[in-house]
């Protein structure tokens, strides 16, 4: 059995991850045992002197495709080593969509592989090794690292311990479906703009309510997609009713 959560990543430069996965919140998680990481280089698993990872397309086109023997090769040899088998993730514009509830799921997880691709893209046939395939977005990076930083960044963050307060991500936007609230530190005025004077107050129960419903309105203004799947009481599905209404009333 793992003692800690293992990420690993295979990629063709795997000397960029050790740098941010070293610092901060991070690098304080591996030291303290709640996740271990390791970079594995694509390039060890090649046969030929050049070392080569990538050929031309079939069929014609621009760019080179990542070979399907390397990877497929480094998938089953790291398969083979310690007790349980990898999760094995991709990126991919065709994938999923990730979002928190897919960072949730992932944390749950001992041990994952994110497979990081670089050129025009990979061999199809390495996807049939794949246990799930993410997309950050609909937008073209020029390599998976990037993608890879990101998810274990998201994952690790969900992990007991890793924030120093296990109830900091729960009180983050999306966790509960929404926006986070704002939030303000001192000064409590600054270039004439004030704190909103119930955060001032003192008053916790006040506070919790002012956090909620600055959390329904902020959703409602810049992300009111994600109301449709958010847990909401019939009083707040009311209370966000009439502050819509009352945005749009003010437009014109």
């Amino acid at each position: 059995m793992l003692e800690s959560k293992h990420y690993e990543t295979l990629s063709v430069f795997p000397d960029v991850f050790e740098s941010y996965l070293n610092t901060s919140i991070m690098g304080r998680a591996q030291r303290e045992g709640i996740f271990s990481f390791e970079a594995h280089d694509m390039r060890d698993w090649t046969h030929d002197k050049h070392r080569t990872v990538d050929d031309a397309p079939f069929g014609g086109g621009q760019g080179m495709l990542m070979k399907p023997a390397p990877i497929l090769e480094a998938i089953d040899d790291l398969s083979e080593r310690g007790s349980t088998k990898p999760y094995v993730v991709f990126f991919s514009p065709v994938g999923h969509r990730f979002d928190e509830a897919c960072a949730e799921r992932l944390s749950q997880l001992d041990r994952i592989l994110f497979v990081c691709g670089r050129y025009e893209g990979i061999d199809e046939r390495v996807y049939t090794r794949a246990d799930e395939v993410l997309s950050l977005g609909d937008f073209v990076l020029t390599g998976g690292e990037l993608a890879a930083l990101v998810v274990i960044d998201a994952v690790v963050r969900l992990l007991p311990g890793a924030l120093g307060d296990d109830m900091s991500a729960q009180d983050e936007s999306f966790s509960d479906g929404l926006l986070e609230y704002a939030q303000y530190t001192r000064p409590a005025e600054y270039r004439g703009m004030k704190v909103p004077s119930v955060l001032l107050s003192g008053d916790h129960a006040a506070i919790a309510a002012w956090r909620r419903r600055n959390a329904l309105e902020r959703t409602a203004q810049l992300r009111p997609d994600l109301l449709d799947t958010a847990a909401l009481s019939e009083e707040e599905k009311m209370y966000v009713a009439q502050f819509i209404q009352q945005k749009e009333a003010e437009r014109l």
